[in-house]
């Protein structure tokens, strides 16, 4: 951050320099006894607001994901609801969401699901991606995410299912995810 007259800054507005030594802010994403992701929807879904806010910590964590701007309306065990809007940035020269923004949202839709179900001594991996574009996609898009239940962190290979479809309901990307789950490091 900067501050009037270009001095550099390293600490939020009024916070003395120290106060944030030694806090820890974010949870330790690596404590094999904790899903850290699952904890923090279960706390801000139902808190007005709470699903916006936990889409933009879910994009800060991932900014590359963060690009497209979606927003993570349900999460369940198994299965993941998100919606992307139609916005210039995300769009080609054919006036449609472009390929890539649509592979982000499969990507973050399927991702999603699978990291909420994931026991919490497991971590994951994306290893494969097939797409097949059905139609040209435009206006708002949902990603609906399934995947299988993870009962354990042992090392083994998963296929996670995602649906791009348009508000009138119809398909426009299949995505798989081919995605290897494994034990958390420590």
């Amino acid at each position: 951050m900067l501050r009037a007259g270009g001095k550099a800054r390293d600490f939020p507005r009024g916070v003395k320099r120290g106060m944030l030594r030694g806090m820890r802010i974010l949870p330790d994403f690596d404590d094999p006894t904790r899903n850290v992701l699952r904890e923090a929807w279960d706390k801000l879904a139902p808190l007005p607001g709470g699903k916006a806010l936990f889409s933009t910590f879910v994009g800060r964590m991932a900014p590359y994901t963060g690009s497209i701007g979606a927003r993570i309306e349900a999460l369940e065990v198994g299965r993941a609801r998100v919606v992307m809007q139609d916005r210039g940035p995300l769009r080609n020269h054919l006036r449609s969401v472009h390929a890539i923004a649509l592979a982000n949202l499969a990507e973050l839709a399927g991702n999603i699901a699978l990291v909420y179900s994931l026991p919490p001594d497991a971590r994951f991996i994306v290893s494969g991606m097939q797409l097949d574009y059905l139609k040209k996609a435009r206006g708002p898009i949902t990603g609906i995410g399934t995947c299988p239940l993870v009962a354990s962190s042992a090392r083994q290979a998963y296929e996670v299912h995602v649906s791009l479809q348009n508000t009138a309901g119809e398909e426009v990307t299949r995505a798989v995810l081919n995605t290897l789950v494994g034990p958390k490091r420590g």
